[in-house]
């Protein structure tokens, strides 16, 4: 199903192989599971940081999974019958509204691991933009990419982005945790 939605839409999956097990431990370390209510995932796809955000998440806390494409959602509807899961058919750059529509203020975390650098002109910005109005004060946007250009993407948006690399990937990635003052 991954390599399927990657030949269907090579610019919007960001690589042919799912996260490791290594990047998906190194990039929810930071999350402060305690305190989150709502975390919001852009581009799941089959759903390699959906399971292990909720066996992390609180019995009354939502995970909102955003992706364009229609089968990796009707994949995941299908495949993770969790109530607290909510897979949305989307634009990362609607998160706001997205998260509004879905009863929320706000969201505590946000996960990107779209592909920024070959992102449409303009959605990039709108998508870093829009994720920081999402976010609550304290929050973070954590980002993992293979190509250090993501930060272009989000500095102007977060005074705060911690930087880590995950060698243990194929193929290795910059990891991001922009946070919200």
């Amino acid at each position: 199903m991954f390599f399927k939605g990657f030949l269907k839409h090579p610019v919007m999956v960001g690589s042919v192989i799912p996260s490791s097990d290594m990047l998906i431990a190194n990039m929810l370390a930071r999350v402060d599971w305690a305190n989150t209510k709502v975390f919001v995932e852009y581009g799941p796809g089959v759903g390699t940081f959906c399971r292990p955000i909720l066996k992390r998440l609180a019995p009354d806390a939502k995970l909102i999974a955003i992706d364009t494409n229609p089968d990796f959602i009707e994949y995941l509807a299908e495949e993770i019958p969790d109530p607290r899961f909510i897979p949305v058919l989307g634009s990362a750059a609607d998160v706001r509204r997205i998260v509004a529509e879905q009863g929320h203020d706000h969201a505590d975390y946000v996960l990107s691991g779209l592909p920024f650098s070959t992102l449409p002109a303009g959605v990039g910005p709108k998508i870093a933009e829009e994720t920081q109005a999402a976010l609550r004060p304290g929050g973070a946007f954590l980002v993992y990419q293979f190509s250090p250009k993501v930060r272009d993407f989000i500095a102007p948006h977060f005074e705060r982005i911690d930087h880590g690399f995950e060698f243990w990937n194929i193929p290795p990635a910059q990891l991001y945790w922009a946070w919200k003052g």
